[in-house]
Order: C-alpha cells, then structure tokens, then sequence
C-alpha cells in the first residue's frame, strides 16, 4: 500500500513540473516573437515551488518594423524627440502712432519744411552772401533763420568759403555764438538753418523809442567779449564784427552770427591771411594800410568800434566806403600816429601811398570823454591803440575796472521780452528810407502849400481891387500812406 501511495506522489510531481515545463516553453516563444522582450529563465528552485496560478498570455498581433511591449510602442532613445523648452509668453501692447498734426492752410501749401512768406516779406537779412530769412517749422512751429548759400558763379562746385564756415561752426560750442542746426539741401539750393533772435544791436539801436540803461549796456558789451574771449581762445578770428552781426534774442542774450569771413589761425606761427576783410567802418588801421600777418588784435578794434555804438548809438568812424576816406576818419577821431605810438607803421606796404600829407590832432577825448563814464572811456583809448601790439586780449578787457569794480552792475535786458515786433538792419535800414521820404513829402507839401498861399494872396489882392469877394478855400486833406 505505501508502494501505491510513493507511485501516486511520483505521478503528481511529473504532472506538475511537465505543466511548469509547458508554460516555459509558451513563454520563450513569445519572447521570440517580441525581441525586446528579456526571456524568462527557470531556476531550479521555481520548479520545486508550486507557483500561483498563472492566466494565458494574449498575445496581439503586432507589426514586425515596430517594438512593442503590451499595447505600448517602444522606441529607441536616439529616436525620441526632445521636448520643447519652455516658452515665456508676454502680452505686447502695440503704441498708438499719433495722427498726424493737422496744418494750417498757409503750411500744407509749402513746399518746404520750412514755410517762409513769399516775395520779401519773410527776408531780414541781405547781403554779398545772399539773403537770410525767417522760417517757421510746419510741424514743430520752431522759428528759424535760413541762410541762403550763393551758388551762383561756382565753377568748382560748392562754395569754399560756405565750406570753411561749416565746419567752423559745427566746432563751436559757446552762449554767446550763433549755434548752426542743420544744413539744409531744397531744389537746387541750399541753405544753413540757425537758432533764429528776434533782433540785431543795429536794429536795437535804432529803435525809435527803446533805450538801453548804463546796466543794460554794460551787460551786452560784456557777453560780446565774453563771446569774443571764447573765439579767440579757440583760435579763431571772426573778421567781421559789426552791430549788424550781433543778434540779441528777447530775453537779452547775445550771439555773434556771421561766420562767411572766419577762419582758424595759428597761434604761434605768423601766416599771411588776406586784408579785405571786416566791414570797412570798423577796419582797424593796419589792414587799411595793408598788413596781412596779423591775429586777434583786428577783432578787438572792431569791438571797440562796436562798444561805441552801444554808448552812443552812432558809428565812431562813418566813412566814404574807400581806404583813404576810411584812414581819414580814424585820423579825424584818434589823430596821425606817430612812429614812436606805431613803431612798425613805416614797414606796410601801403604806409607810402596814404601816409597823412600833415599832422592832424586827436579829438577823442573832446568828442568822447563826457560821453562815457571814466573807467569806459580809459578802456576805449586802450582798444583803439594804433599798434596791434598795445589793444588788451578780449581776457584783458573781461578783467578791465569797467566790468569788475564801475557801478552800475551789469543788467540782462530783459525788458526786450515785452519789445513788439522784430527789430535787425534789414527793418532798420527800411524805417530810415520810410523817414526820408517822409520828410521828402513833407517839404514838398510846403512848397506847394507855399506857392499856393502866395498865388491865392495875389488873387485875393485882384479881387479887392476889382470889388470881387475872394472865395473861401477849404484845407487840403492828405492821406499819408506807409508800408
């Protein structure tokens, strides 16, 4: 009986490892099927176990070019795309463009930038450079002055002397000088844009009822040598200083405009410049006798010139238009100088030809000492020295008792803020033509009126002789007209 039992176990164990053996073999070849599937193994020890009961593989038909475990696809690492980085999102808000400025009728019908009236309405400079104008900008409303370039005669293409001045300007950089804006190419001209001031010391000084103080004189005197010290410290000569080329802007301020004539000189070196320059009223001595080597000293005589005109509101040496009728002034004014005033006056090339025929005294301090306060009139006689070589630096004049220690103090006139209209040579020289023709017009009328009044007296005489009554004459009404 123990046999029967021992054969019924040994049946069981070979059921049982026949069925493990079985599965084993499912299993390995499934894993045939699916590569990358790992192949299960059987230890020794599984098969002594009775293992859990183990449902039937479902296997699903899978495409041989693809990998799969189960229903999921398995692809090789080189194959996987990497994600995205991560983008930071931002809300940009688009600018409103603003509309376009709305124009007047007058500007939307310019065809410039830069509306000027027609005709010479809107000129207020004129010159042998051309003619200076006054702009508005159509779009920001800036007021501007428009320097018109010559071009006409140019055979080599672009002025030189526009060149010169170009450039000259744009290395400047100071209060007291006209800054340059733009340069400006329209049609077939071409233009200069500068800060535009509404007057000029010609047309200030003309005024026919504003007046300066001591204050106010003084305070525009020192910005013009605050002007000129900067210049000339740059090394630059202006070569035509006169009132005309002095703007004013309504709040006082002082700017040397002008710059056609200008140019760089060199401080050590003596060079030979030419001597048809400056205005010929405020010309010193030495370029009228014609020295070409010379430096700063020719600005100080014509700020000398200058100054005068700010005290008195007249030209100190009003001359003919020549060289000779010019020296006549000066010798007029300051007297013939002598070799041991002007040591060098003997070696210009000119001293020959216009050497004075006799001695002539000097009446400066007679026509000009009660005139000007003492310390003004002290620094005048040194600014009109006839040697170069004795007229104080620019430096010199800023340190002079006149602007440091003289009362009254220096005043900005800022009175000019409340001064209507715009006031330069170009509107002065047309008031005095205004004022001569009206003077011309009014001594015609009185002798009109003057043969009329005779002509009617002898017939009023006739009359009576004759027993007539005269008639009654009614007065002659005149409508004067300007513009």
């Amino acid at each position: 009986m123990s046999q029967d039992k021992e054969a019924a176990a040994e049946t069981e164990k070979n059921k049982i490892s026949f069925s493990i053996k079985g599965r084993a073999s499912q299993a390995a070849a499934a894993a045939e099927k699916v590569p990358s599937v790992v192949k299960l193994e059987t230890s020794p020890l599984v098969a002594k176990k009775t293992p859990a009961p183990v449902s039937p593989l479902v296997q699903t038909a899978v495409p041989k070019s693809q990998n799969y475990v189960g229903n999921t696809r398995l692809e090789p690492p080189s194959a996987r795309k990497p994600s995205p980085p991560a983008v930071r999102k931002e809300t940009v808000r688009k600018k409103r463009l603003k509309a376009r400025p709305s124009l007047s009728e007058d500007f939307a019908a310019s065809d410039s930038v830069y509306y000027r009236k027609t005709g010479n309405e809107s000129v207020i400079g004129s010159g042998t450079y051309g003619k200076v104008y006054k702009a508005i900008h159509v779009y920001s409303g800036r007021m501007v002055a428009l320097k018109k370039i010559r071009m006409e005669g140019e055979r080599d293409g672009f002025p030189v002397t526009a060149t010169r001045e170009i450039k000259l300007l744009q290395s400047l950089n100071h209060v007291n000088v006209v800054p340059l804006q733009e340069v400006m190419v329209e049609k077939n001209d071409c233009f200069m844009v500068f800060e535009y001031l509404a007057h000029d010391l010609t047309g200030l000084l003309n005024h026919p009822t504003f007046t300066l103080t001591e204050a106010h004189k003084k305070h525009l005197a020192k910005q013009m040598f605050e002007g000129l010290e900067y210049l000339h410290r740059r090394g630059v000569l202006h070569r035509d200083i006169k009132a005309a080329n002095i703007l004013i802007s309504k709040t006082g301020e002082l700017k040397f405009a002008d710059f056609g004539l200008a140019r760089f000189y060199e401080k050590p070196k003596k060079q030979d410049y030419t001597n048809r320059v400056i205005t010929i009223w405020y010309r010193p001595p030495e370029l009228l006798l014609g020295e070409t080597q010379y430096g700063p000293a020719v600005d100080i005589w014509s700020a000398a010139c200058v100054l005068v005109e700010i005290f008195t509101r007249h030209a100190i040496f009003p001359g003919d238009g020549g060289e000779i009728s010019q020296l006549d002034k000066i010798h007029a004014v300051l007297g013939t100088p002598s070799r041991s005033e002007w040591p060098g006056i003997t070696d210009l090339q000119w001293y020959e030809l216009l050497r004075p025929t006799h001695r002539i005294a000097s009446t400066f301090a007679e026509k000009y000492k009660h005139r000007v306060s003492a310390d003004a009139f002290e620094l005048l006689e040194a600014m009109f020295s006839y040697d170069p070589a004795n007229r104080p630096t620019a430096a010199d004049v800023l340190e002079h008792g006149y602007f440091t220690v003289e009362e009254p103090r220096a005043q900005q006139v800022w009175e000019l803020a409340d001064l209507e209209g715009d006031w330069h040579e170009f509107e002065s020289k047309a008031l005095r033509k205004e004022k001569e023709r009206q003077e011309r017009e009014a001594r015609r009328r009185e002798r009109e009126g003057g043969e009329g009044g005779a002509q009617g007296k002898r017939k009023a005489e006739e009359g009576a002789a004759a027993g007539v009554a005269p008639t009654e004459k009614k007065p002659r009404t005149s409508v004067e007209v300007t513009g």
